[in-house]
């Protein structure tokens, strides 16, 4: 669970995926710090090889696969980041990679799964039935499945984010994260709990995405029906284990409206010139429309880019 994750086992993910990723830029941002009344920084893993920060997650379970493991393959569900990401540190590897994906999942995010070499199924209706159809092929196949968004290692690599904002602001007052099945916010509220308490921890999604924002309020999972959103990387149900992580750590919660995602990515190229798709906008939708109030200074986590051209020219131009 949550509170098992040390921040050793995060130094030594670090550590190992090093050579393999990039210490992605912290930039300021001029017009949050003015809204915020002090120091904003967007942590810019839209700038991450394959475009997210879920390949520090992938890199570090394949890294610690043991040779058996690695020769059976693994087998991945995702929205498409999480897919790619497993793709890349397969490829990387020379681990055979079968990656289940929703019929709908991004185009972008499709092609650059079967580019790296992975075999690609999409033909599952959503985020969900992928998961229970790569769950079942992994267990008749033999293969490792490597949850999107849970297992120690996963987790661990997850939190080098957290890792790499803490060394460049080590008086952080804030960290604002996107939330889906709470992979990222796993990794990072580990390490920020133990070595830096005084940080407030802020999460963002969709009110498509709901999951996690309404079982926090309703104090038991909540099910949500599976619906379009521009923020399909934080699609899908959550588990115990995710909501563990939501209880333990979030501090707030901000959901915002598929209007406001969208009037975000159009904001973060248009101020920022960032490419970022709609599930790695919304934190910085959640402080620049003002739906909570920061202390500063504050990280906010642009966790992803990979988003279709026809959608983000929509968006800039809807």
């Amino acid at each position: 669970m949550f509170s098992d994750l040390k921040p050793t086992e995060i130094l030594a993910a670090a550590d190992r995926i090093r050579p393999l990723v990039k210490r992605t830029p912290l930039i300021k941002s001029s017009a949050l710090s003015e809204i915020a009344g002090g120091d904003v920084y967007l942590k810019l893993e839209n700038q991450q090889t394959t475009g997210s920060f879920k390949l520090r997650g992938a890199l570090n379970v394949l890294s610690t696969l043991s040779a058996d493991a690695r020769k059976r393959g693994v087998v991945a569900s995702s929205a498409g980041n999480h897919g790619l990401g497993v793709a890349y540190a397969a490829k990387h590897f020379g681990v055979p990679a079968t990656i289940f994906v929703p019929s709908n999942a991004p185009q972008v995010k499709r092609d650059g799964i079967v580019a790296l070499g992975a075999t690609i199924d999409t033909t599952q209706p959503d985020y969900d039935k992928a998961m229970d159809a790569a769950k079942a092929f992994a267990a008749e196949r033999g293969a490792t499945f490597i949850n999107p968004c849970l297992g120690e290692m996963l987790l661990a690599g997850q939190g080098t984010v957290a890792l790499e904002i803490l060394g460049d602001i080590p008086g952080l007052t804030t960290l604002v994260v996107n939330v889906g099945g709470g992979g990222l916010l796993g990794g990072c509220a580990s390490l920020v709990r133990a070595v830096a308490p005084q940080v407030k921890i802020i999460g963002a999604q969709s009110e498509n995405t709901a999951a996690m924002s309404r079982s926090l309020a309703a104090g038991h999972l909540v099910e949500i029906e599976s619906l379009p959103t521009l923020a399909d990387g934080l699609a899908g149900q959550i588990d115990d284990e995710a909501f563990d992580i939501g209880r333990h750590g979030l501090d707030e919660m901000v959901v915002l409206s598929e209007a406001d995602i969208a009037r975000a990515i159009a904001w973060l190229w248009e101020a920022e010139h960032q490419r970022v798709e709609g599930a790695g906008a919304c934190g910085v939708g959640a402080v620049l429309f003002e739906h909570v109030r920061i202390a500063t200074p504050a990280a906010i986590v642009v966790s992803g880019g990979n988003i279709d051209a026809a959608k983000f020219d929509g968006v800039l131009n809807g």
